[in-house]
């Protein structure tokens, strides 16, 4: 695995990268994460330098969705499946921790959608802070619920700009 750092405005990033395209984005905090035990840093990988920009312009206010080779393969198939499902949640929109369990057509299974939320190893790119619970609570962040709450109010009043840039 290769990594590099990027410095957000939540903290420092810890990028990675396989062959298959972008493996990991985590805070410094991240509940999940494993350490860097046997990864190479690097600062010439195509994935990671494409990524460290489009972090840039999301956080600069220029970009809404990510254009990234993923490798989801550290997951069940049922955590990719969530995982790819938390991609088509727009910018500055929530969804329900019930309706993403509806979404992939299994609407028994809201726990361990939570669960695959809660294990999605490429934070911000794969959206998983736009679940909420159905109450609208926020609710754990494998990258902290400050920085859940921070990335949730940072759309929301990008989304509000852009919105009132249009009427």
């Amino acid at each position: 695995m290769k990594f590099t750092e990027f410095d957000s405005p939540l903290g420092r990033l810890t990028l990675a990268a396989s062959e298959l395209g972008l493996a990991g984005v985590y805070f410094e905090d991240h509940r999940h994460f494993k350490g860097m035990d046997g990864w190479q840093r690097t600062d010439d990988v195509d994935t990671l330098n494409l990524a460290t920009q489009q972090l840039g312009e999301f956080f600069a206010g220029t970009r809404e969705q990510f254009d990234l080779p993923l490798d989801f393969s550290a997951g069940t198939p049922f955590q990719q499946q969530v995982w790819r499902a938390l991609q088509a949640i727009p910018f500055g929109a929530t969804l329900s921790y019930g309706d993403l369990a509806r979404q992939i057509e299994n609407p028994q299974a809201v726990r361990a959608v939570g669960a695959a939320n809660g294990r999605n190893p490429i934070s911000i790119i794969v959206p998983c802070h736009r679940v909420i619970a159905s109450s609208g609570a926020l609710t754990g962040y494998a990258g902290g619920l400050k920085n859940k709450q921070s990335l949730l109010k940072f759309e929301a009043e990008k989304h509000q700009s852009l919105s009132l840039r249009l009427t």
